[in-house]
């Protein structure tokens, strides 16, 4: 764990300085440090992490540029030095003419031994005092077979397991202070209003080579050789090492992405196999058969899918489509969207327990984390200039209005639905774009004049109007995307949250709606309205009057559903990967091209650290976001593409070596902080499971033809195969009532006039009944059927998963009765230690001679141990 001690003191200090111009004298105006003659002699190597002694170890960096407001800054920074130093805290200075851009200031910070035991106690932060000696849990049967996938043990297990205790600073001799030097490792972090331009703690080595100094753990190097290369791809990710180097946030982070890219490979397995099913069927696909089949499929003549431009077309040209919608809409489609289901459930339930043994692991069992999230934001104190008594603390605080409040909101609600509003017009404006150029698609591939009517034997107008609509869909996404991220930010900021937990949950949910609406909507559509409106020939429905609404690919809809799922899905983690990648690799290029030929020792730690990009606080946000909305993807619409558990897994496994790479090469060390769970993630993870069971199941009922099939099997085949299932699924209407309006303007050469009937997709009486052109009975009990379907499927999927989460205990058994006996154990230890360090004392009392006053530290503690 990273040390507090800077943290408060430096995030003091600086709003200090905000409030007040003190009269302190500035560290770059002394020519010689107080207590430290020698720290003007310069060291030939400045790759190094100590001040220039060689000895002090640098905790904490800050730096800052000569600009326009220089005067106003060099007085906080005189007042901030001044009290850094009062409270006792070493300073060194590197002037600008020793950095290589020449302007550049590096303020050098080092908490001594006694700084550090004053706030930890102060701040009650656990250290150990004894090795645990509770025996691990069994050896897992076949356990040889995970070696391949292991880590070498000192990565895996930096540290031993200890008992901690809140850290108390006249116990010292209790706790297992070895050296005190490393005893607290380096600093937290601090907060920055533009007096410094960055602040940060060192990295402790370069990621590709170990540190000159042997007693250096070269923790960064050990990363980047076992974590952050792609060859590593295969192997376990060294948890405890990533949580002891950039904390316990950071460390549940990789662990929530390892588990769930772990329960992706069952779901990965599953999809596949459906898949191979859905290949290996063809054979048994009876109405693909038919639509190819010349005499069947060949014979039967479909109306115009659109006015004026698209002419009659027989239903053989369908086909490929026909065969491509097999792949996904078939029998196994249904047991895979439930199993999705159940999956979901598992994978929550067992992240939880995962969660809790980490939380033992990693000591964050008692951690308190309201405490540390309730503090409130330098920002609340800046901008709030009224103040009220707090009635727990009864201590005045700045409070906001509640008119202030409520004028915020409102504003802030505005403009969320303003923004929303605008993804909602982007979509009608891609529909009304299907809807308008699919007459153009279908007039060119269809042309003999024209070069790509080869094309046209394998993509139909219906491919190619989603196709295109899928691309310019996912372009304005990212253009959505680019601006809101900002907007968010800025709304967010604009309420003033009073902590940062209050924050980030609300910057959580307003990206998260935004997330939704833009990458979904699309999806949604595709799945539940299009093809639902279109009326029937004669009677077609129009948007806004002049375009026809769009009906599915002859193939059906759920084949367009996968088109725009993998599109957006793909396209999405494709250009996530390149940002990731590239755009970090650029920055830091173009910020360290004046260095990067220098030799080591003339290019300062704190320099290469300095121009690595800043993490920045919000920079897990986008990081968790990036997952939950792919999460929503593999869940929401896999009923509809199975492979995309599949797609997902591959993505996972390039993601946690990118993610990897990013932070061991090109990031400064991020400031640790302790979190205890993803936070607000979780409840967002289990409302998309829960609405998951609802679309999958909507899906399988009106977009896929699988109830329809099943229907006309069981109640309309007349030898209980699906036999004229093609036959029967498509209605009659008479060619002479089609008005000019919607007659195509020219007929393919196949076309007689002799022809009197049209076929389209639709369950109507035709022509000459004296219910013409109204619903058939069948087709209310295939909608029947399909509302059947779906309170059968969600009520098995929701009963199963409420039994599913019942049966599985949040907190392990194992682990509840290891923090039990922990704290019995810790208890024991304390009475025994204080029993023993009063029997010294009174031992003491009773000698003259002062011998008992000469023992040392070390030696009292090696009888203490025995003791124990």
């Amino acid at each position: 764990m990273l040390n507090k001690a800077i943290l408060c003191l430096i995030s003091l200090f600086l709003s200090l300085s905000d409030e007040n111009s003190g009269n302190g004298v500035s560290l770059s105006e002394r020519v010689i440090l107080p207590g430290h003659a020698e720290t003007d002699r310069l060291q030939p190597n400045k790759d190094t992490v100590f001040f220039r002694d060689g000895v002090r170890r640098i905790d904490f960096v800050l730096s800052y540029v000569d600009d326009k407001d220089g005067e106003k800054k060099q007085e906080r920074r005189k007042e901030f030095e001044a009290n850094l130093e009062k409270a006792g805290l070493e300073l060194e200075m590197d002037d600008k003419s020793d950095s290589k851009d020449q302007r550049t200031y590096f303020l050098k910070i080092h908490a001594p031994w006694d700084i550090l035991a004053t706030y930890a106690d102060v701040l009650k932060i656990k250290v150990p005092f004894k090795e645990s000696d509770i025996p691990h849990g069994q050896d897992v049967p076949l356990e040889w077979l995970s070696h391949p996938f292991r880590l070498p043990e000192h990565i895996m297990h930096p540290t031993p397991d200890y008992f901690t205790y809140p850290f108390d600073k006249n116990k010292t001799d209790f706790f297992l202070i070895s050296d005190k030097d490393t005893f607290f490792p380096p600093s937290r972090e601090t907060e920055s209003n533009g007096t410094y331009t960055a602040a940060f703690p060192l990295h402790d080595c370069r990621y590709w080579k170990r540190a000159r100094n042997a007693e250096c753990e070269s923790e960064r190097y050990n990363l980047y050789q076992h974590w952050a290369r792609f060859l590593c791809f295969y192997k376990e990710q060294p948890l405890n090492l990533i949580r002891k180097y950039y904390g316990e946030k950071i460390g549940i982070y990789f662990a929530w992405l390892g588990f769930y890219t772990e329960m992706l490979f069952v779901a990965a397995v599953m999809g596949l196999i459906c898949f191979i099913y859905g290949l290996l069927s063809y054979d048994d696909n009876i109405s693909s058969k038919e639509i190819c089949d010349p005499a069947v499929g060949g014979s039967i003549v479909m109306c115009p899918l659109c006015d004026k431009k698209c002419p009659f077309w027989k239903l053989s040209s369908t086909c490929l489509s026909s065969w491509q919608s097999h792949l996904f809409d078939n029998e196994g489609t249904v047991f895979f969207a439930i199993f999705m289901g159940i999956w979901v459930t598992l994978f929550l339930e067992f992240w939880k327990r995962r969660q809790a043994r980490l939380e033992y692991e990693w000591d964050l069992v008692d951690f308190e984390e309201e405490q540390q999230q309730l503090q409130i934001r330098p920002e609340f104190e800046f901008r709030c200039n009224k103040k009220r008594l707090n009635k727990i603390t009864q201590e005045m605080e700045p409070y906001l209005p509640i008119t202030s409040k409520c004028a915020r909101f409102c504003l802030s609600a505005t403009t969320v639905l303003f923004w929303m509003s605008l993804i909602v017009a982007c979509i009608i404006g891609v529909i009304a774009y299907r809807l308008a150029v699919y007459a153009a698609f279908a007039s060119i591939i269809k042309d003999p004049l024209r070069k790509i009517q080869l094309v046209g034997r394998f993509i139909t107008p219906q491919l190619a109007t989603s196709v295109t609509a899928s691309c310019i869909n996912f372009v304005i996404i990212m253009i959505l995307n680019f601006f809101y991220e900002r907007v968010a930010v800025w709304i967010t900021d604009m309420e003033i949250p009073k902590t940062h937990l209050e924050y980030e949950n609300r910057l959580t949910m307003k990206m998260f709606l935004f997330q939704f609406v833009n990458y979904y909507s699309s999806c949604f559509y595709v799945a539940f309205f299009k093809g639902k409106f279109v009326g029937y020939p004669g009677e077609y429905s129009y948007m806004f009057g002049k375009l026809r609404n769009e009906e599915c690919d002859p193939g059906g809809c759920l084949i367009e559903l996968t088109t725009q799922l993998v599109i957006v899905m793909a396209g999405k983690q494709l250009w996530g990967n390149i940002q990731e990648a590239l755009l970090p690799l650029m920055r830091n290029w173009w910020s360290s091209r004046k260095g990067r030929h220098n030799p080591e020792n003339h290019y300062s730690r704190w320099e290469q650290d300095h121009v690595l990009q800043n993490f920045g606080q919000l920079g897990l946000f986008y990081e968790y976001l990036e997952m939950v909305i792919q999460f929503g993807f593999i869940t929401l619409f896999v009923a509809s593409f199975p492979l995309a558990p599949l797609l997902a897994l591959f993505n996972n496994i390039l993601e946690i070596r990118v993610d990897a790479w990013k932070f061991t090469t090109q990031f400064r060390r991020p400031v640790a902080s302790k979190a205890r769970n993803i936070g607000a993630w979780q409840e967002i993870l289990n409302a998309v499971a829960i609405l998951s069971v609802v679309t999958n199941a909507f899906i399988m009922a009106f977009t896929s033809d699988m109830i329809p099939r099943m229907v006309y099997l069981y109640a309309y085949g007349e030898d209980a195969s699906m036999r004229g299932y093609i036959n029967n699924s498509l209605s009659i209407y008479n060619i002479t009532q089609i008005s000019e309006d919607n007659m195509p303007e020219e007929k393919d050469h196949w076309f007689v006039n002799s022809t009197s009937t049209c076929r389209y997709r639709d369950y109507r009486y035709p022509p000459g009944h004296e219910r013409e052109y109204n619903h058939t009975m069948q087709f209310w009990h295939i909608l029947a059927a399909k509302m059947a379907f779906i309170i059968i499927m969600e009520h098995v999927v929701f009963v199963v998963k409420f039994f599913v989460a019942w049966m599985i205990p949040d907190i392990p058994s194992e682990v509840k009765a290891r923090i039990k006996r922990e704290r019995y154990l810790i208890q024991e230890y304390l009475h025994n230690y204080e029993v023993e360090r009063l029997k010294i004392q009174l031992s003491a009392s009773f000698i003259t001679e002062p011998q008992s006053e000469m023992t040392s530290m070390t030696d009292k503690h090696e009888v203490l141990s025995e003791c124990l």
